[in-house]
Protein backbone atom coordinates (compact mmCIF):
# COMPACT_ATOMS: atom_id res chain seq x y z
CA UNK A 1 0.00 0.00 0.00
CA UNK A 2 1.78 3.44 -0.55
CA UNK A 3 1.11 5.69 1.92
CA UNK A 4 0.77 9.53 1.04
CA UNK A 5 3.41 11.58 0.80
CA UNK A 6 4.85 13.79 3.63
CA UNK A 7 5.39 17.32 3.08
CA UNK A 8 6.70 19.16 5.84
CA UNK A 9 6.71 22.61 4.39
CA UNK A 10 3.68 24.55 3.51
CA UNK A 11 3.02 23.30 0.03
CA UNK A 12 0.21 20.31 0.46
CA UNK A 13 -1.01 20.61 -3.26
CA UNK A 14 0.83 16.95 -3.71
CA UNK A 15 -0.94 15.46 -1.24
CA UNK A 16 -2.83 12.55 -2.59
CA UNK A 17 -4.07 8.91 -2.63
CA UNK A 18 -1.91 6.72 -4.86
CA UNK A 19 1.48 8.13 -5.40
CA UNK A 20 2.90 10.02 -7.96
CA UNK A 21 4.16 8.28 -11.15
CA UNK A 22 7.66 8.44 -12.73
CA UNK A 23 7.36 7.15 -16.50
CA UNK A 24 10.21 6.34 -18.65
CA UNK A 25 9.64 5.79 -22.50
CA UNK A 26 11.79 5.29 -24.94
CA UNK A 27 14.85 6.74 -23.53
CA UNK A 28 18.15 6.30 -25.25
CA UNK A 29 21.55 8.08 -24.25
CA UNK A 30 24.85 8.41 -26.21
CA UNK A 31 28.62 9.84 -25.67
CA UNK A 32 29.71 10.74 -29.02
CA UNK A 33 29.34 7.84 -31.04
CA UNK A 34 28.62 5.22 -28.67
CA UNK A 35 25.51 4.49 -27.60
CA UNK A 36 25.26 4.11 -23.80
CA UNK A 37 21.56 3.19 -23.38
CA UNK A 38 18.91 2.20 -26.05
CA UNK A 39 15.06 1.84 -26.01
CA UNK A 40 14.73 2.04 -22.12
CA UNK A 41 10.83 2.43 -20.59
CA UNK A 42 8.97 1.71 -17.60
CA UNK A 43 7.10 3.41 -15.17
CA UNK A 44 6.75 3.07 -11.24
CA UNK A 45 5.29 5.00 -8.56
CA UNK A 46 6.01 6.19 -5.38
CA UNK A 47 6.54 4.27 -1.80
CA UNK A 48 8.87 1.65 -3.78
CA UNK A 49 12.22 1.12 -4.00
CA UNK A 50 14.09 0.24 -7.50
CA UNK A 51 17.45 -0.93 -7.99
CA UNK A 52 19.21 -0.72 -11.43
CA UNK A 53 21.11 -3.59 -11.86
CA UNK A 54 23.14 -4.41 -14.99
CA UNK A 55 27.46 -5.72 -15.71
CA UNK A 56 29.76 -3.20 -15.78
CA UNK A 57 29.26 -0.77 -18.60
CA UNK A 58 25.44 -1.66 -18.75
CA UNK A 59 24.23 1.85 -18.33
CA UNK A 60 23.18 2.28 -14.98
CA UNK A 61 24.89 5.12 -13.80
CA UNK A 62 24.13 6.65 -17.22
CA UNK A 63 20.24 6.33 -16.33
CA UNK A 64 20.81 8.07 -13.46
CA UNK A 65 22.26 10.67 -14.51
CA UNK A 66 19.60 11.28 -17.34
CA UNK A 67 16.90 11.07 -14.29
CA UNK A 68 18.67 13.64 -12.58
CA UNK A 69 19.22 16.15 -15.11
CA UNK A 70 22.71 15.68 -15.21
CA UNK A 71 22.89 14.33 -18.67
CA UNK A 72 20.60 14.86 -21.65
CA UNK A 73 19.01 12.00 -23.55
CA UNK A 74 19.18 11.80 -27.48
CA UNK A 75 15.92 10.62 -27.79
CA UNK A 76 12.51 9.54 -25.61
CA UNK A 77 11.10 10.98 -22.24
CA UNK A 78 10.87 10.98 -18.37
CA UNK A 79 7.98 12.51 -16.82
CA UNK A 80 7.10 13.02 -13.72
CA UNK A 81 3.49 12.68 -12.39
CA UNK A 82 2.44 13.54 -16.21
CA UNK A 83 4.80 16.58 -16.56
CA UNK A 84 8.20 16.70 -18.22
CA UNK A 85 10.84 16.36 -15.33
CA UNK A 86 13.29 18.97 -15.49
CA UNK A 87 10.06 21.34 -14.84
CA UNK A 88 9.88 19.47 -11.48
CA UNK A 89 14.11 19.21 -10.85
CA UNK A 90 13.07 20.62 -7.13
CA UNK A 91 11.44 17.42 -6.42
CA UNK A 92 14.10 15.04 -7.33
CA UNK A 93 17.64 14.43 -5.12
CA UNK A 94 20.61 13.07 -6.27
CA UNK A 95 23.14 11.24 -4.05
CA UNK A 96 26.41 10.47 -6.19
CA UNK A 97 29.32 8.04 -5.53
CA UNK A 98 31.02 8.14 -2.20
CA UNK A 99 34.16 8.65 -4.41
CA UNK A 100 33.38 11.52 -6.49
CA UNK A 101 32.65 13.94 -3.21
CA UNK A 102 35.22 15.61 -1.70
CA UNK A 103 35.59 14.75 1.89
CA UNK A 104 37.95 17.40 2.80
CA UNK A 105 35.63 20.15 1.60
CA UNK A 106 35.55 22.19 4.82
CA UNK A 107 31.49 22.12 5.15
CA UNK A 108 29.69 20.30 8.45
CA UNK A 109 26.99 17.96 8.66
CA UNK A 110 24.17 20.36 9.12
CA UNK A 111 25.25 23.06 6.52
CA UNK A 112 25.33 19.76 3.67
CA UNK A 113 21.81 19.38 4.93
CA UNK A 114 20.81 23.10 4.98
CA UNK A 115 21.75 23.03 0.93
CA UNK A 116 19.04 20.88 0.30
CA UNK A 117 16.79 24.09 1.07
CA UNK A 118 18.62 25.44 -1.99
CA UNK A 119 15.80 25.08 -4.49
CA UNK A 120 13.18 26.51 -1.90
CA UNK A 121 15.44 29.97 -1.34
CA UNK A 122 17.48 30.06 -4.30
CA UNK A 123 22.22 29.74 -3.24
CA UNK A 124 21.99 33.02 -1.56
CA UNK A 125 18.90 33.13 -0.21
CA UNK A 126 18.44 33.08 3.64
CA UNK A 127 17.15 30.64 5.62
CA UNK A 128 14.31 31.14 7.35
CA UNK A 129 12.56 29.84 10.39
CA UNK A 130 10.69 27.39 8.52
CA UNK A 131 13.68 26.27 6.73
CA UNK A 132 15.72 25.82 9.88
CA UNK A 133 12.78 23.83 11.57
CA UNK A 134 12.86 21.26 8.33
CA UNK A 135 16.49 21.15 8.41
CA UNK A 136 16.34 20.10 12.04
CA UNK A 137 13.74 17.53 11.36
CA UNK A 138 15.85 15.86 8.91
CA UNK A 139 18.79 15.68 10.91
CA UNK A 140 16.77 14.19 13.88
CA UNK A 141 15.26 12.16 10.98
CA UNK A 142 18.43 10.20 10.21
CA UNK A 143 19.88 10.35 13.86
CA UNK A 144 22.44 13.46 13.06
CA UNK A 145 21.72 15.54 15.23
CA UNK A 146 24.36 15.20 17.86
CA UNK A 147 26.78 14.82 14.48
CA UNK A 148 25.77 18.23 12.81
CA UNK A 149 28.79 20.24 13.82
CA UNK A 150 31.26 17.42 12.40
CA UNK A 151 32.76 18.01 9.25
CA UNK A 152 32.11 15.54 6.50
CA UNK A 153 35.05 13.85 6.03
CA UNK A 154 34.93 12.69 9.88
CA UNK A 155 31.94 10.66 9.47
CA UNK A 156 31.57 7.02 8.83
CA UNK A 157 31.01 5.96 5.25
CA UNK A 158 27.03 4.89 6.46
CA UNK A 159 27.04 8.54 8.44
CA UNK A 160 28.22 10.09 5.09
CA UNK A 161 25.22 8.78 3.25
CA UNK A 162 22.72 9.58 5.80
CA UNK A 163 24.00 12.87 6.14
CA UNK A 164 23.64 13.40 2.21
CA UNK A 165 19.62 11.15 2.20
CA UNK A 166 19.07 14.70 5.26
CA UNK A 167 19.84 16.48 2.52
CA UNK A 168 17.32 14.91 0.11
CA UNK A 169 14.48 14.66 3.02
CA UNK A 170 15.78 18.84 3.90
CA UNK A 171 14.93 19.14 0.19
CA UNK A 172 11.73 17.74 -0.09
CA UNK A 173 12.52 15.51 -2.93
CA UNK A 174 9.87 13.23 -3.60
CA UNK A 175 12.21 11.34 -6.09
CA UNK A 176 16.05 9.84 -4.15
CA UNK A 177 18.51 8.94 -6.86
CA UNK A 178 21.27 7.23 -5.82
CA UNK A 179 24.76 6.11 -7.35
CA UNK A 180 25.80 2.78 -5.88
CA UNK A 181 25.55 3.68 -2.10
CA UNK A 182 25.81 0.64 -0.63
CA UNK A 183 29.57 0.28 -2.28
CA UNK A 184 32.54 0.86 0.28
CA UNK A 185 30.00 0.26 3.23
CA UNK A 186 30.49 -3.13 6.00
CA UNK A 187 27.68 -5.34 6.57
CA UNK A 188 26.23 -3.50 9.37
CA UNK A 189 26.50 -0.49 7.62
CA UNK A 190 24.74 -1.72 4.13
CA UNK A 191 21.65 -3.22 6.42
CA UNK A 192 21.32 -0.03 8.27
CA UNK A 193 21.19 1.98 4.82
CA UNK A 194 18.33 -0.88 3.35
CA UNK A 195 16.10 -0.62 6.23
CA UNK A 196 16.21 3.14 5.78
CA UNK A 197 15.66 3.36 2.19
CA UNK A 198 12.84 0.91 2.68
CA UNK A 199 11.08 3.34 5.74
CA UNK A 200 12.20 5.90 3.57
CA UNK A 201 9.65 4.59 0.74
CA UNK A 202 7.03 3.39 2.98
CA UNK A 203 6.44 7.27 3.52
CA UNK A 204 5.85 7.56 0.19
CA UNK A 205 8.86 8.18 -1.72
CA UNK A 206 10.41 6.45 -4.89
CA UNK A 207 14.03 5.40 -4.07
CA UNK A 208 16.28 4.69 -7.46
CA UNK A 209 19.61 3.33 -6.77
CA UNK A 210 22.35 1.83 -9.27
CA UNK A 211 23.19 -1.55 -7.28
CA UNK A 212 25.55 -4.87 -8.45
CA UNK A 213 25.02 -7.07 -5.26
CA UNK A 214 22.68 -9.73 -6.65
CA UNK A 215 22.52 -11.41 -3.26
CA UNK A 216 21.52 -8.42 -1.43
CA UNK A 217 18.91 -6.84 -4.19
CA UNK A 218 15.81 -8.85 -3.64
CA UNK A 219 15.96 -8.02 0.43
CA UNK A 220 15.98 -3.98 -0.43
CA UNK A 221 14.30 -3.26 -3.49
CA UNK A 222 10.95 -3.97 -4.20
CA UNK A 223 11.19 -3.77 -8.06
CA UNK A 224 14.37 -4.35 -10.08
CA UNK A 225 15.18 -2.70 -13.65
CA UNK A 226 17.67 -4.92 -15.10
CA UNK A 227 19.66 -3.57 -18.08
CA UNK A 228 22.78 -4.32 -20.68
CA UNK A 229 22.45 -0.84 -22.91
CA UNK A 230 18.81 -2.08 -23.49
CA UNK A 231 15.68 -3.23 -21.06
CA UNK A 232 16.15 -6.54 -20.62
CA UNK A 233 13.42 -6.91 -17.12
CA UNK A 234 11.79 -4.75 -15.12
CA UNK A 235 9.25 -6.01 -12.43
CA UNK A 236 9.80 -6.72 -8.82
CA UNK A 237 12.85 -7.89 -7.77
CA UNK A 238 12.57 -11.64 -7.45
CA UNK A 239 10.60 -12.45 -10.76
CA UNK A 240 13.28 -10.03 -12.96
CA UNK A 241 16.61 -11.87 -10.95
CA UNK A 242 15.71 -15.27 -12.78
CA UNK A 243 18.07 -17.63 -13.96
CA UNK A 244 17.42 -17.12 -17.72
CA UNK A 245 17.05 -12.99 -17.39
CA UNK A 246 21.13 -13.27 -15.71
CA UNK A 247 22.13 -15.36 -18.54
CA UNK A 248 21.10 -12.81 -21.06
CA UNK A 249 21.96 -9.86 -19.25
CA UNK A 250 25.53 -11.14 -17.86
CA UNK A 251 26.26 -14.14 -20.30
CA UNK A 252 27.21 -17.31 -19.55
CA UNK A 253 30.49 -17.20 -17.61
CA UNK A 254 29.13 -15.03 -14.96
CA UNK A 255 25.81 -17.06 -14.62
CA UNK A 256 28.16 -20.11 -14.14
CA UNK A 257 29.72 -18.29 -11.49
CA UNK A 258 27.27 -17.16 -9.37
CA UNK A 259 24.17 -19.66 -10.19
Amino acid sequence: MVNKHICWGGDHSHHHHGGHELQVQQLSACYGDVVALQDISFRLHCGHTLALTGPNGAGKSTLIHLLAGLHKPASGSILWNNTPLHQTRHEIAFMPQRSEVDWRFPITVRELVEMGRFPAIGNWGALGKHDREIVDKALESLHLTHLQKRQIGALSGGQQQRAFLARALAQEAHILLLDEPFTGLDVPGMESLGELLQSLAAEGRLIIASHHDLTSAPRIFSHCLLINRTLIDFGKTTDVLSPQNLLTAFGKQHFTTTA
